[in-house]
């Protein structure tokens, strides 16, 4: 019975990241690279702890002492519930910065995602990523494929969301005339919690610089930081334009995706799951989650979808049917052979 569960989950998962219409979510699993690429929550705060000015990592480190929690209810307790964002957030933005700063992951598992994306025959591959690192991006551009990230520019690219309405094509002369035709497959990369080499200064605003660009006062970095209070900061420039683009993919459309491949993501962000849960109520929506662990309380929660694929390491759930996990299917390394095949 678990083989045959196994056989049919595998199948599944085949056809429908392989269908039409399809978008990835990205989360801190598929940058993880089995300790060989960018560091998960519950070990971030020992990776960036020294980067921290000393006052504000003592207060942070008592926190997390005391009340034996992780950084991110650490930063919601010092929070100082005004609109202005406590010094010891924005501390934290900057230390993490520094440190994926020193980090140059191999690229090759990346690089086979964004070919088999490019190979896959749509106009354009939605791609949703919660994650800072510029993995997407150096992959994309190191095997010669067109991505938009909702900037627009060079040396300091400017925010400019209208991109991601826009369609990308040639015209080609024929016997009927000029003719318009899409262009290969294209990314549009949409990366919600903001991205190393984001930030705003009050002269230019908005702007994308290199990855590893130093930003100082009064500049400030565009990297909303491990907190619960990060659901309001998506209602504010630029992550409001990019959330509004996350929520018309999903639900309000035109244009919808009708599958969502969540790739490395627990499934513990609450303002995540709000929009996903919105699209689950569409007819001809399917989610499928793969990602290596996920709490009892989660799997419960996200297995009783009838339009919904969950695998784990551990168990996995098809349809509402619950049965054992798959090894393989619950990586980020192990979805992107499937897309390869």
């Amino acid at each position: 019975m678990a083989a045959e569960f196994q056989n049919r989950l595998s199948r599944k998962v085949r056809e429908q990241i392989k269908a039409t219409r399809v978008g990835f979510l990205l989360g801190a699993g598929s940058s993880f690279l089995e300790g060989a690429g960018y560091p998960l929550a519950f070990n971030l705060w020992d990776k960036i702890k020294e980067n921290v000015p000393n006052d504000q990592r003592v207060d942070i480190q008592a926190k997390l002492d005391a009340e034996d929690i992780g950084i991110e209810r650490a930063l919601d307790l010092l929070d100082l519930g005004t609109h202005a964002e406590s010094p010891h957030r924005y501390s934290v933005v900057k230390a993490i910065a520094l440190y994926f700063l020193e980090l140059y992951p191999d690229l090759s598992v990346h690089r086979r995602f964004v070919s088999a994306l490019s190979l896959s025959g749509s106009k354009k591959v939605n791609i949703f990523s919660l994650n800072y690192d510029p993995l997407i991006e150096w992959a994309a551009e190191l095997e010669h494929i067109r991505l938009i990230d909702g900037f627009t520019g060079h040396d300091k690219a400017f925010f400019d969301p209208s991109v991601f309405m826009h369609d990308l094509a040639v015209i080609q002369n024929g016997y009927r005339g000029a003719q318009r035709r899409s262009i290969p497959t294209w990314l549009q990369l949409v990366k919600l919690h903001g991205s190393m080499g984001w930030y705003e200064a009050p002269e230019t605003g908005l702007r994308r610089g290199p990855f590893n660009c130093t930003v100082n006062a009064p500049a400030k970095r565009l990297m909303i930081p491990p907190q619960h209070r990060k659901a309001a900061d998506t209602v504010i420039p630029p992550y409001s334009k990019l959330w509004s683009e996350f929520r018309r993919t999903l639900i309000h459309g035109p244009d919808h995706i009708n599958r969502l491949v969540c790739l490395g993501y627990g499934m513990a962000d609450e303002h995540v799951n709000a929009v996903i849960e919105g699209a689950l109520v569409r007819n001809n929506f399917t989610l499928i989650i793969a990602t290596k662990s996920m709490s009892a309380k989660i799997f419960e929660h996200w297995s009783k979808y009838n339009n919904a694929l969950v695998v784990t390491e551990d168990r996995a759930s098809l349809y509402g049917e619950t049965g054992p996990g798959h090894e393989t299917l619950s990586t980020f390394e192990g979805i992107v052979e499937e897309l390869m095949t």
